[in-house]
């Protein structure tokens, strides 16, 4: 994702998968994503890191059978988390209530796609 040299000790490498839906009642290990971001001490989002390190926090979407989508994770204004993958807002992925999650092994975080909004268990926190 990105040279490790250039992250402050406050990145982690973040995993989701998809938790358990209808069509998927053990949910799904091979669709989800790959996140690099920047954590506080509580596993927060830090907003200020972030800030300066736009382009280090990246997302790799993953789902079966498709290509692998590559983007950033950006911020609106009022403080919307959201994932863009090209410029323009046709395939932005909203994150939901991404500001007050813990980005913590076995939490759960929601992202909506289109119109429809997914679960994802966090399955591996790491440092990169």
């Amino acid at each position: 994702m990105s040279e490790t040299k250039e992250l402050t000790s406050k990145f982690r490498r973040v995993r989701m998968v998809l938790a358990r839906e209808k069509g998927f009642p053990a949910g799904d290990p091979n669709e989800g994503y790959d996140l690099l971001l920047p954590l506080d001490e509580t596993g927060r989002l830090d907003p200020a890191e972030w800030r300066n390190h736009k382009l280090l926090c990246r997302v790799r979407r993953f789902r079966p059978n498709r290509e692998d989508l590559h983007g950033l994770l950006r911020r609106k204004p009022g403080g919307q988390w959201y994932i863009e993958y090209r410029d323009g807002d046709a395939d932005d992925e909203f994150a939901f209530r991404w500001s007050g999650e813990h980005f913590i092994w076995g939490e759960y975080i929601s992202i909506r796609s289109k119109e429809t909004m997914h679960t994802y268990r966090i399955t591996l926190v790491e440092k990169p």
